[in-house]
C-alpha cells in the first residue's frame, strides 16, 4: 500500500460528478462506496439534475490515497467522471478566536446533515481586477467584509448547512462551496441573499453550479441508469 498522504490538519475532499451509462455495474459502484466508508472515508452521494452529470460522489478522508482508490473503483465500475473538484477542509484566516467546537465542525464535519436532502455545489474565487482586487485590500478590511458575509449566512441557520473547502493550489478555483438544505428553494434563497453582500457583489467570481438530491448511491443508480443497464 502507498504511504498515507495526510493533510497536517483537516481532511481531503473530493467531488466526483459522474455520468452513468447502461454499462455501469451498479453493484460494483455500491461496493466501492461501501469499501470507502470502511477505510474511514465519509461518502455522500447525490442525484444531479440537468445535463452536467447524473450523480455526485462527495468523499472526505484523512488520507488522499483513500480518495484516489474510490475514484479508481467507481471508474472501473463504469461511471464516467464528467468533472471533479479537489479541496481540503479548512478554517478561515478570519476566524481567529472561533470556539473549538466550530473549528472542529469545519475541519472534521459530519455529513450529510440530518434531514437536509437538497444539495448544491459551486466553486468560487476572489476577484483580481483593477479596483476590485481582493488581495490588495488590508487584512482588517477583508476580515470585516467576511464577518458581514458570514452574518448573512447565519440568517439561514436551521435551513442551510454549508461546507466551504479550500482549493488554492489544488484546483481551478480557490474554494469549493457545498450546500445542504431542507428544501430546494433554500439553496436559491441563500445564494441570492449572499449575492448582495459586498464580499460577493464586489469581489466574488463563481464557477458552474450543480444541484440535486442527497440519497443512497443504490437508490440513485436505480433512478439514473438507462433502461437495460445493470440494475
Amino acid at each position: 500500500m502507498a504511504e498515507p498522504a495526510r493533510p497536517s490538519s483537516g481532511w481531503g475532499v473530493l467531488h466526483l460528478f459522474c455520468r452513468a451509462g447502461p454499462a455501469v455495474d451498479a453493484a460494483a459502484v455500491e461496493s466501492a462506496v461501501a469499501k470507502a466508508h470502511d477505510s474511514t472515508c465519509q461518502v455522500v452521494t447525490a442525484a444531479i439534475l440537468g445535463h452536467k452529470a447524473d450523480l455526485c460522489i462527495l468523499a472526505l478522508s484523512d488520507d488522499l490515497w483513500h480518495l484516489r482508490r474510490l475514484q479508481s473503483a467507481v471508474v472501473a465500475a463504469g461511471l464516467d467522471v464528467a468533472t471533479s473538484y479537489v479541496s481540503l477542509t479548512e478554517v478561515s484566516e478570519y476566524a481567529a478566536g472561533m470556539p473549538a467546537e466550530r473549528v472542529r465542525d469545519r475541519l472534521y464535519p459530519v455529513l450529510p446533515p440530518r434531514g437536509m436532502r437538497a444539495f448544491s455545489f459551486y466553486p468560487m474565487s476572489k476577484r483580481r481586477v483593477p479596483h476590485q482586487n481582493w488581495y490588495e485590500l488590508p487584512f482588517d478590511e477583508r476580515k470585516d467584509l467576511m464577518l458581514g458575509h458570514g452574518s448573512v449566512g447565519r440568517g439561514f441557520a436551521g435551513r442551510v448547512v454549508q461546507l466551504v473547502t479550500g482549493s488554492a493550489g489544488l484546483d481551478d478555483y480557490e474554494w469549493g462551496v457545498t450546500l445542504f438544505a431542507t428544501d430546494p428553494d433554500d439553496l436559491k434563497d441563500v445564494v441570492y441573499a449572499m449575492r448582495f453582500d459586498p464580499a460577493s457583489a464586489r469581489y466574488a467570481d463563481f464557477g458552474p453550479f450543480y444541484a440535486g438530491m442527497v440519497a443512497p448511491v443504490g437508490e440513485i443508480l436505480r433512478e439514473v441508469i438507462p433502461l437495460g443497464g445493470d440494475r
